[in-house]
C-alpha cells in the first residue's frame, strides 16, 4: 500500500525539483541520482547520500507548511543521492522563540537532516515588521547557504500565500510583475525553490497529521495586526464568500499567467535598452518616447537602480513622475528618488544619476 494521497503529493513535489537540481549541477563524473542506485540500505534503514554528494536545504519554521516540505526533502533527497540538511530562523519577536527553534531542530534532526542549523536574526524595522522580518531571514537563508555550499533552499510557500502575495500587489497599486507573485526559482543563480507553489495549504496540513508531525502554528499567523494575517482570515474568505469557491486557484493561474507576461516585458525591454542610448550612454527621450509604456518604464527602473536607487524603495510611482519627464515634459525640475538619486531632463537626453 502507498503513501497517503497528501504524502504522496508533496512527496512529487519535492522530487520534481530535486531532479531540476539536479539538472543545474556540474556535469563532470557520475551523477548523484545514479549513484544513489548503488547505496545500499542496511536492514531496511533509511538511505544515506555519500558525503560528497551535493547539499539541499529546507527552510524550516515548524508549521505544517515546512514540516510537510523538510518531511518530503529527508525522504527524497538520498534517493537521488542528494544530502538533505535544514535552516530554522529565530526573530526573537516572541518570547520564548529561542527554545522553539531549537525545539524545530531537533525535529528535523529527527527526520534524518543533517546538517541542521538554528539561526538568530536581528529584525530591524524598514518597510515595516513583516518587510523587515522577511529581509532578515533571507539574509540568514543566503549566508546559511554560503556557508554549507549548498545546491539550493527549499521553501514552504503554498497555493494559499501566491494567491494572497497576488492580492497584496493588487492592493499596492503594484504592476505586473508584482502580480506575478512569487517565483518557483528564485534568487541568484536560482538558489531558491518553492516545490508547493501548485499545492494547497490542507494538503500540506493533512500530510504532517498523517504522518503524526508535530507542527507550531506562529500566532502571528492570526494576529490582525499584520497585514497578510488580515487577509487570510478576512480578506479571502470574504471574496469566496461573494465570488464562490476556486478564488485561492484563479489568483495562482494569474500569477502565472502575469509572470509570463512579465517576463516577456523585460526581455523585450532588455534589448530595446541599447538603441535608446546615444554614444556616451546617455538616455534619448525622443527614443524612449516611441516605446510602448510598459517597456519604456522597465528601462528607466533598471537605470534608477543602476544608478543606485533601491529596488525595495522605488515604486511604481517613482517611475511615473520619471516618465512625465519624457511624455509630459513642460520643463519641471529634476525628480528625486529614494537612494539620493535624481533624475532630469537635459537637452534632450534624461540623465539619472545620484545627486
Amino acid at each position: 500500500m502507498g503513501p497517503h494521497p497528501a504524502v504522496a503529493a508533496i512527496r512529487l513535489a519535492v522530487r520534481r525539483v530535486l531532479h531540476d537540481i539536479l539538472n543545474t549541477l556540474p556535469t563532470s563524473g557520475e551523477r548523484p541520482d545514479r549513484l544513489a542506485e548503488r547505496l545500499p540500505s542496511p536492514l531496511g534503514s533509511t538511505l544515506v547520500a555519500p558525503p560528497e554528494s551535493p547539499l539541499v536545504l529546507v527552510a524550516c519554521s515548524g508549521g505544517a507548511d515546512s514540516m510537510a516540505l523538510a518531511s518530503a526533502l529527508a525522504f527524497e533527497a538520498p534517493r537521488l543521492g542528494l544530502r538533505a540538511g535544514g535552516i530554522t530562523v529565530d526573530h526573537g519577536l516572541q518570547p520564548g522563540s529561542d527554545l522553539r527553534a531549537e525545539e524545530v531542530a531537533l525535529r528535523m534532526r529527527g527526520l534524518g537532516l543533517d546538517p541542521v542549523e538554528s539561526v538568530s536574526v536581528d529584525v530591524g524595522r524598514d518597510g515595516g515588521p513583516e518587510a523587515a522580518a522577511r529581509n532578515a531571514r533571507y539574509a540568514a537563508l543566503d549566508a546559511a547557504l554560503d556557508h554549507h555550499g549548498a545546491a539550493a533552499v527549499l521553501l514552504g510557500h503554498t497555493r494559499d500565500d501566491q494567491a494572497e502575495t497576488v492580492l497584496l500587489g493588487l492592493a499596492r497599486g503594484s504592476g505586473i510583475r508584482s502580480l506575478s507573485g512569487m517565483a518557483a526559482v528564485s534568487g541568484a543563480g536560482g538558489r531558491y525553490r518553492r516545490p508547493f507553489l501548485h499545492l494547497d495549504r490542507q494538503t500540506a496540513r493533512k500530510a504532517c497529521m498523517v504522518q503524526s508531525l508535530p507542527v507550531w502554528d506562529d500566532p502571528h499567523n492570526t494576529d490582525p495586526a499584520y497585514t497578510r494575517s488580515r487577509l487570510r482570515h478576512e480578506g479571502l474568505p470574504a471574496l469566496e464568500k461573494a465570488l464562490g469557491k476556486g478564488v485561492v486557484e484563479a489568483l495562482a493561474r494569474t500569477a502565472q499567467l502575469s509572470r509570463d507576461d512579465a517576463d516577456a516585458l523585460d526581455s523585450w525591454a532588455s534589448q530595446a535598452e541599447a538603441s535608446v542610448r546615444d554614444a556616451a550612454g546617455l538616455l534619448e527621450c525622443a527614443k524612449l518616447y516611441a516605446l510602448p509604456p510598459a517597456v519604456r518604464r522597465r528601462i528607466l527602473r533598471r537605470a534608477a537602480i543602476e544608478a543606485g536607487a533601491p529596488a525595495g524603495s522605488l515604486f511604481a510611482r517613482h517611475i511615473e513622475e520619471v516618465d512625465r519627464l519624457i511624455t509630459g515634459w513642460r520643463g519641471q525640475g529634476a525628480i528625486n528618488l529614494p537612494g539620493r538619486v535624481v533624475a532630469q531632463r537635459q537637452g534632450g537626453r534624461l540623465v539619472i544619476r545620484q545627486g
